[in-house]
């Protein structure tokens, strides 16, 4: 118990990190010494110290014969920053308790190994579920070389994201929306398609009560390059670029005419006349982007889904009902016939902000 009460101290402080550490993952550390917590930290930014390094910093000479407790397996490697191993040796560290190995196979099990050749006591998997949930995506990254996928929209009771003019202000409550800000925050890149930018004319940025949020990649799919100059995505002040993914019959010359500073356009095959998001997938993936948050519309949720590259459903549903059937549904194009073709979902939890419903789930994958 007293493992599991330390472990999750430790994985609260990661979580302080979210939207800040990527590509790398959150981690937190602890150091305790006779009950007593001597030494905290967490992994604030990638190229920044990480989470041992911080909490044995700060507990100092006391560390000698204390316990380390860390939510992901020390590093035995240098990169960015020296091995966290050796840091935990010359402290004189008796004992680490680890949530969980490293998932990526290159260096899975090294770091503790490392430490027990060295005679330091090892406890592996403590509160090891929630260690992965708060670090899926860094996990899927790291054995799949793609993104994270989530997929997030706002609907009525009756299933529409918007009237048949295409007003959607607002949908859900402003809690929902705060909540949908902090998946903004934590997310690499934030995808939507044309008929959304026409709609919305959205900045997709982020914005956070009280603290400065990191704005994610924009991704805009447009087959056609169609995006009206005017557009606010193509006159951001963010450190964040925007892509346009247009399809393969857009002349050169048109896609260098938005290649301006923030902008890249990239040229994607097309699949039933639509954007590629599986070739898009692995592009977004060598450039780094470990999560990507879809917000829609009807058709782009669709697409994705049938695609098979979505992972993570956040289902908002507002107390309304449009009582029509000339809305916009959430899903838009042609399903499968039989409700044993349905996608399934898995490990569903359900939440109230203010009004709404909250449905978190993920795709169940064979």
């Amino acid at each position: 118990m007293k493992d599991a009460f330390y472990m999750n101290m430790a994985l609260d402080l990661a979580i302080q990190g979210r939207g800040y550490t990527s590509p790398n993952p959150m981690v937190g550390a602890v150091v305790v010494r006779n009950g007593k917590v001597i030494g905290r930290g967490y992994h604030a930014a990638a190229g920044q110290a990480h989470a041992e390094i911080n909490a044995l910093n700060e507990a100092g000479p006391a560390a000698r014969g204390a316990t380390l407790y860390v939510t992901l397996e020390p590093c035995n490697h240098t990169g960015r920053t020296p091995p966290c191993t050796l840091k935990i040796l010359e402290a004189g560290i008796s004992r680490v308790v680890v949530a969980m190995r490293d998932p990526n196979p290159d260096v899975k099990g090294h770091g503790i190994q490392y430490l027990q050749n060295r005679g330091i006591k090892i406890e592996l998997g403590v509160e090891a579920p929630r260690a992965r949930r708060m670090n899926e995506a860094f996990i899927t990254f790291v054995r799949t070389k793609r993104p994270f996928v989530i997929v997030k929209c706002a609907a009525t009771l009756d299933g529409r994201i918007a009237t048949r003019t295409g007003d959607s202000k607002w949908v859900s409550s402003e809690t929902s929306r705060a909540f949908v800000h902090r998946l903004r925050h934590a997310a690499d890149a934030i995808m939507v398609g044309m008929g959304t930018v026409r709609s919305d004319d959205p900045s997709l940025t982020t914005r956070l009560a009280g603290a400065p949020g990191s704005d994610p990649k924009r991704i805009i799919l447009d087959t056609h390059l169609s995006i009206p100059p005017e557009a606010k995505l193509l006159h951001l002040q963010s450190d964040a670029e925007t892509w346009i993914v247009t399809g393969p019959s857009v002349p050169d010359a048109d896609r260098q005419a938005f290649e301006l500073p923030g902008i890249r356009v990239v040229a994607a095959p097309l699949q039933h006349g639509r954007i590629d998001l599986n070739f898009l997938m692995d592009e977004l993936g060598r450039a780094g982007v470990t999560s990507l948050l879809i917000e829609g519309g009807g058709h782009v949720i669709a697409a994705a889904l049938q695609a098979g590259i979505v992972d993570k459903l956040f289902f908002f549903y507002a107390p309304k009902i449009l009582g029509g059937d000339d809305g916009v549904p959430i899903c838009r194009g042609t399903g499968p016939e039989r409700m044993a073709d349905s996608i399934a979902v898995k490990d569903v939890q359900i939440q109230q902000l203010e009004n709404d419903v909250l449905i978190e789930a993920y795709i169940e994958k064979e």
